[in-house]
């Protein structure tokens, strides 16, 4: 029409990765590594000839770049398919080899389902396990473990981060006590590995649980670090693999891949965290100047991490995230794992909130990669979507 102008305002819509702590993206020289080994190196490790002899090569040098990230010898080092197998291995290998010792195990409630599925079968097979509650912060105190432990306990089991609140656990303490008594410690570091350094705390760790895609590594492989010395029972039975601790055919190329992945986490610890820790607390500190009625559940207790669990009151967590991706962004309501079950967290639960607030809850977790430009675009879009959602409700 004459006369008459239109103005046109263009939103753009960013994609932006939110859920870091389910799975992280591949690093570009890891899937370089990835591909040329998978091309170039695919025979068995197991083989005389010079190209089996190479694929082992290939393996012992992963083995080497993950041991230095942890001050530990390689051959403490042993590679799996995957953090839960880890975990597996851990808990059921210990108890298993051990029994003679005592039966008892402890562990906590807010554990990843590796570890808690590990517990029930330890339990429906004989054994018993303690399960020690956190504060309603998402901790869960030394004291309360050390209460816990008995005459007959054999193996204390603490997870280094919680995969759904992001808190740090006194593993330092723990693992300390464990050693002063002769009881195994086991931590699964599934989401702490590659984000803080556990060169200081091996000492008093005699197992480490570890998955690659956590750390922009391939996915289908994992590592357990056991210490020398320590008595475990394979599981996985066949060949002579990893010291006869997990038989199968290696998979060269994602070892040869997670390594890789390793050693530059490693190298880039201080300055991931340092960033990673700045996007952290600019989101938290947006949606708190321009959201109102939201908790953030757990406590940021250690640097790197960067998980956000935040309770948006009145909005109902799975479609707020339906929302969420329809704008571009990935988040969840929690442990991937459990995603398709439709329950509430577990981890949620046992901090004491009510079923309601934890279906209203939803999980960020940011990495590196992320952006100041998505933590603007992340934020403003929140705000938008929860007002909208809880306008529906009246």
């Amino acid at each position: 029409m004459r006369g008459m102008s239109f103005v046109i305002i263009l939103v753009m819509k960013l994609n932006v990765y939110a859920d870091n702590a389910a799975t992280t993206k591949i690093n570009e020289e890891v899937l370089k590594v990835y591909i040329d080994t998978l091309k170039n190196h695919f025979a068995n490790a197991q083989g005389a000839y010079k190209a089996g002899v190479e694929s082992k090569c290939i393996i012992n040098n992963a083995r080497h770049k993950i041991a230095e990230t942890l001050g530990s010898y390689d051959k403490e080092i042993i590679f799996t398919g995957s953090g839960s197998e880890a975990d597996n291995l851990a808990l059921i290998g210990i108890m298993e080899a051990n029994k003679d010792k005592g039966r008892h195990l402890v562990t906590t409630s807010i554990e990843h389902h590796a570890v808690l599925e590990s517990a029930k079968y330890l339990k429906e097979n004989g054994f018993m396990v303690t399960f020690v509650s956190p504060d309603e912060n998402g901790l869960v105190s030394f004291e309360k473990v050390k209460e816990a432990i008995r005459e007959d306990t054999v193996l204390v089991s603490v997870m280094s981060v919680n995969n759904e609140t992001g808190v740090y656990q006194p593993i330092d303490e723990i693992g300390k006590y464990c050693k002063e008594r002769d009881i195994y410690f086991h931590t699964d570091s599934v989401q702490a590995y590659g984000k803080i350094s556990f060169k200081d705390k091996l000492k008093y760790i005699d197992l480490l649980s570890a998955s690659a895609h956590k750390f922009n590594g391939p996915k289908g492989v994992g590592f357990l670090y056991v210490k020398n010395g320590v008595n475990i029972k394979p599981f996985v039975h066949g060949g002579s693999q990893e010291r006869g601790l997990r038989a199968g055919t290696e998979n060269i190329a994602a070892i040869a891949a997670m390594g890789e992945a390793a050693k530059i986490a490693d190298e880039n610890l201080k300055e991931n965290a340092k960033k990673v820790d700045y996007l952290y607390d600019l989101l938290k500190k947006k949606l708190l100047e321009e959201i109102p009625d939201i908790k953030f559940n757990g406590i940021k207790n250690a640097g790197g991490i960067g998980v956000l669990n935040i309770c948006f009151k009145g909005v109902e967590g799975s479609t707020l995230l339906i929302h969420l991706d329809m704008e571009g962004i990935c988040a969840s309501s929690g442990a991937a794992c459990v995603q398709s079950l439709d329950e509430p967290s577990h981890v949620l639960l046992a901090i004491g909130l009510s079923e309601e607030d934890v279906r209203s809850s939803i999980r960020l977790s940011l990495s590196p990669y992320n952006t100041e430009e998505e933590i603007e675009y992340l934020a403003r879009v929140l705000k938008e979507k929860v007002v909208y959602l809880r306008s529906m409700r009246i």
